[in-house]
């Protein structure tokens, strides 16, 4: 032997060999091996696998002669392995916590059972018809053990399970899995029909006053030993292992909350019984001691379970409902007391009493009914995300990216809350130093992600920032945004308030600058300059905010201003103007041009005129958010301002295009039709898009209402939208010598763009002008070749019907105008039919069937109270119902395909009788027989149920034609009466079905 070899021996044999694992015949063969192995520190194999060795071993089906599979015979040796079984679950002291851990179901299954069998329960035997007290105890404690683990195993078959991630396919494995699954599931469902029996003993069981007794390796050899008794007072029945009385009601009483609680998702009323057994159980734990408890209770889950019975059932002490957060969380969602919800949050964050998970929850189904359409809950989302965030700081757990996304747009509001918040959450005086830290490392984050000054101002003036942070932290701060933004001088000191800055100079240039960005007052913002001038002259101090915006034609005569005091304060006083007026800050946008223009008169009037018209444009957007919303007229005034306004011939005079624009959409959206027609200028009409426009539109609307309707100017109308809709071709030769066409999609060839021609539309509110466009743009998609499927509008008669030169016109385009257009109206007037009809139309067009029935029944709900009238044949016409029919056909819907024929002026038998033959139908079929009014297709339905042997369905049908209103000797009112009903019943059924 080499040296090598003998050093490799002599390491192999110095190494410690593992004791080789006790196989389980060993423990057959030696009967006293079983309680050495089960008192080592670790036994291997553990005591959970010996049991199921055992019992595997012993319920292994035998073969006889004829290779036939008989079941597992009762001899001694499977006497012992069962036997052997129970030693070691006695062992475990019948723990289930630790049997249902280790042990499958179908395993702890046999278990119970060889334990009531070998109790002398007599097999059979209906556990609840069974007097407890009369049982000896080691047979009473067996009852309740099983049904105590059937309960058990039911409410833990509720709970979801994570999948285990399979391993590579072995069909021995597999079939393993498999079998055992079907054996749980049949076991599982012979459980919950004997639940209310389990329940039944061990309610039973509460009322025992005694101790019980639960068998030991040693009653368990007793039992062996005397095979004769049955139900008799023996030593093995009072010999085992002694369970209290009050331990058992411990935790018989936690295993009925826990069933009691499942049962109360489908019937609350039993919540109540849940409550009740959870806090005697937390009763009994209190007086008894949890360590003297033979069973172990799970404390953390037992304290939640009667946190959830406390909300979920509602108690007549109102003083219980307050004393958690839980209860009160749970009585504002249920009230819609949203801001009491905020303010339990916002204490919380002081006390940290509720988890994270649970706030995170709330927070989601709050998000989830602000989506679903509830617009007031967006405020209350954010605080309470606020809440949750500034909670989260605390705690220094990673901030929420929904805080991220809310924060996005911050407001002043935003802004004064989550300092509220903050301040609210930490209490300076008792907090710890890493508490401060996490805060102030949060409020700089917050500033150094703020583009806006006045907005970094508010957080920087604050008083919790300027105690959390030192003056060389703030200074480090206001140097790296100097870094980020050359413009921005902050100052280190808390802003003074707005209306204490005193009259002399030495104010700080830099407060003075955040008192400009921030006031709206022209008399505070024309002092503001005055002072800053006074300091410096090199400044030009309307730059110095970005949102400052002034439209360029306007910044060019402005910028020509001399003087730069005036120059900075005409900028300034136009730029908030326009800001003001475009959040709809009306007031404070009409004092800033009153001043302006004030300003100007003295030494321009091209600006005066600017001004003059700026002011128009406000009046205007005053009276349509105010009173015009309401349907008021404007003013005479107003109107005649407007007509000026297109009238004006002022040379050099910057003009903005949405004046004009609001201008024209101002006179047709209050039917200034007459004037649009006949008194607007001819040289204004040929050099403003939105004259001609409009003048169009207005021809058309005055003229549609008359006895014919007039195609001249319906024509004009056309030719001029089909020109902006048109593209421009170009052929551009490539490097292989090949011509290829070019498109281009916003050409100059009409009077404006199709943006500007959508955009213009969108200002329009009258319904005859958008219902005139509508139709004009509807036809103009109607007229392309490959259409399938045509949109239906009101007035399409009036377009032409066809286009010369097809190719030029952007077909896709105006698609997807029509659709904007629709959507866009609807947004003005949600009930108006003839609309709904051409969305649906669009969705039919797009294969979107389910949506387009939804707007279909919505077009009539609308016309007809919700169906409870007659539904006006102009809106449902025969093409409407044809194509309902086809969408409940397309969407296998085939009984509502069947009884929608009825509604065609001829009913349509062959298409629903083709469909009754469907039996694949995504509908509640018969139940839908009820709606049905025509007999031929009652008859033909009790024809093909009898065909198909489907006698229920037969009946149903049978019922439905034998009702007296239906038959054909009724007259014809009577009939109509109980056709009309049954479309109503039918229509109002689909509607909640698609709405």
């Amino acid at each position: 032997m080499s040296a090598e070899a003998a050093d490799r021996e002599a390491a192999t044999s110095s190494r410690p060999c593992t004791p080789p694992q006790t196989s389980w015949f060993e423990f057959v063969l030696e009967e006293a091996l079983l309680e050495q192995h089960l008192q080592k520190p670790s036994p291997d194999p553990p005591p959970v696998q010996l049991i199921v060795q055992f019992l595997e071993q012993a319920s292994k089906p035998s073969v006889n002669e004829q290779n036939q599979v008989q079941p597992p015979p009762d001899n001694k040796r499977n006497r012992i392995l069962k036997l052997l079984a129970l030693k070691v679950a006695a062992h475990l002291k019948w723990d289930l916590d630790v049997l249902e851990k280790s042990l499958s179901v179908p395993v702890l299954n046999m278990l119970l059972n060889e334990l009531l069998c070998i109790s002398k329960v007599p097999p059979g035997t209906k556990h609840v018809d069974v007097d407890l007290s009369s049982l000896p105890p080691t047979t009473a404690m067996a009852i309740l053990l099983y049904n105590r683990w059937a309960i058990r195993t039911i409410v833990q078959s509720s709970f979801p399970v994570k999948q285990v991630k399979p391993g590579p396919p072995q069909l021995n494995v597999m079939n393993h899995i498999q079998q055992e699954k079907e054996l749980t599931e049949n076991i599982l469902k012979v459980l919950k029909e004997q639940a209310s029996d389990s329940i039944l003993v061990l309610e039973g069981a509460l009322k025992l006053n005694k101790d019980l007794y639960v068998h030991t390796i040693r009653t368990l050899d007793l039992l062996a030993m005397e095979p004769g008794m049955v139900n008799g007072e023996t030593e093995s029945s009072t010999a085992g292992l002694k369970i209290s009385a009050e331990e058992i009601q411990c935790q018989v009483c936690y295993d009925l909350g826990a069933i009691y609680f499942q049962q109360g998702s489908t019937n609350a009323a039993v919540h109540e019984k849940a409550k009740e057994k959870f806090f005697k159980t937390k009763e009994l734990i209190a007086k008894n001691g949890s360590s003297s408890l033979h069973f172990t209770i799970d404390e953390e889950r037992l304290a939640g379970y009667c946190q959830a019975c406390e909300v979920l059932t509602s108690s007549s002490d109102d003083a219980s409902q307050q004393a958690t957060p839980y209860s009160q969380i749970h009585s504002c969602m249920k009230s819609g007391k949203y801001q009491d919800l905020v303010k339990i949050f916002l204490e919380d964050n002081l006390s940290l009493s509720l988890p994270e998970q649970f706030r995170q929850s709330v927070l989601r189904e709050l998000f989830q009914k602000a989506q679903q359409g509830n617009d007031a809950l967006d405020e209350v989302c954010f605080k309470v995300c606020v809440c949750n965030t500034v909670c989260d700081v605390l705690q220094g757990r990673i901030i929420d990216i929904q805080f991220c996304q809310l924060f996005l747009k911050p407001s002043k509001e935003k802004i004064d809350f989550l300092l509220e918040v903050c301040s609210g959450s930490i209490n300076l005086e008792n907090a710890s130093e890493e508490l401060k830290r996490r805060m102030a490392a949060f409020l700089k984050n917050l500033c150094l992600g703020m583009e806006d000054l006045q907005f970094v101002f508010m957080i920087s003036s604050h008083e919790l920032f300027i105690k959390l942070l030192k003056d060389d932290e703030r200074k480090l701060l206001i140097d790296q945004m100097r870094k980020r933004s050359p413009r921005i001088n902050l100052c280190t000191k808390p802003v003074t308030s707005f209306y204490d800055i005193p009259a002399s100079a030495s104010v700080n240039i830099g407060q003075l600058e955040h008192q400009l960005i921030l006031s709206v007052d022209p008399w505070r913002i024309r002092q503001i300059l005055i002072e800053l001038h006074g300091m410096t002259s090199e400044r030009q101090f309307w730059t110095i905010s970005s949102k400052w915006e002034v439209p360029n034609v306007y910044g060019n005569v402005i910028l020509g201003i001399k003087d730069s005091l005036t120059r900075d304060l005409v900028y300034i006083l136009m730029a908030k103007g326009l800001h003001c007026s475009a959040i709809k800050d009306f007031v404070h946008a009409k004092q800033l041009f009153a001043a302006c223009l004030e300003l100007v008169t003295e030494f321009s009037p091209k600006l005066r005129q600017v001004m003059l018209n700026e002011m128009l444009l406000l009046d205007i957007y005053t009276h349509e958010a105010g009173a015009g919303a309401s349907g008021e007229r404007p003013p005479s005034d107003l109107i005649s301002r407007v007509r000026g306004y297109l009238e004006m011939r002022v040379p050099d005079i910057p003009l903005r295009q949405v004046i004009a624009e609001e201008c024209v959409a101002f006179l047709l959206n209050w039917c200034e039709n007459e004037y649009l027609t006949m008194q607007v200028p001819l040289p204004l009409v040929q050099t403003n898009p939105y004259v001609k426009l409009g003048q169009l539109l207005a021809a058309t609307c005055k003229e549609l209402p008359g006895p014919k309707e007039s195609r001249r100017t319906a024509k004009d109308l056309w030719e001029v939208v089909v020109q902006i809709c048109s593209v421009s071709n170009q052929h551009k030769r490539g490097n292989d010598g090949r011509v290829s066409l070019i498109k281009h999609r916003e050409s100059t060839l009409g009077i404006m763009y199709r943006s500007e021609l959508l955009s213009f539309i969108k200002k329009l509110r009258e319904p005859l002008v958008l219902t005139t466009i509508l139709s004009l743009f509807v036809k103009l998609h109607n007229v392309r070749e490959d259409i399938v499927n045509d949109i239906a509008a009101e007035h399409i008669s009036i377009w032409p019907s066809s286009i010369p030169n097809l190719q030029s016109v952007d077909f896709e385009a105006v698609a997807i105008t029509v659709k904007e257009l629709v959507s866009y109206a609807l947004t003005i007037n949600a009930n108006n039919h003839f609309w709904l009809i051409i969305q649906a139309d669009i969705y039919f067009a797009t294969n979107q069937y389910s949506a387009a029935l939804h707007y279909y029944l919505q077009a009539g709900a609308v016309c007809s109270d919700f169906f409870n009238k007659m539904v006006p044949p102009d809106v449902y016409t025969d093409q409407v119902i044809k194509r309902m029919i086809k969408c409940c056909s397309l969407l296998n819907c085939h009984t509502q395909v069947a009884i929608l024929c009825q509604f065609l002026r001829e009913v349509d038998y062959k298409t629903a009788f083709k469909a009754l033959q469907e039996q694949n139908s995504h509908d509640a079929m018969d139940s839908y027989y009820e709606y049905i009014w025509d007999v031929t297709i009652l008859e033909y339905l009790t024809y093909l149920h009898h065909k198909r042997g489907e006698t229920d369905k037969r009946q149903i049908a049978i019922k439905a034609i034998g009702q007296t209103e239906l038959n054909a000797s009724n007259p014809e009112e009577v009939l109509q009466l109980a056709a009309q009903r049954r479309k109503k019943k039918f229509l109002q059924a689909m509607a909640k079905l698609y709405f």
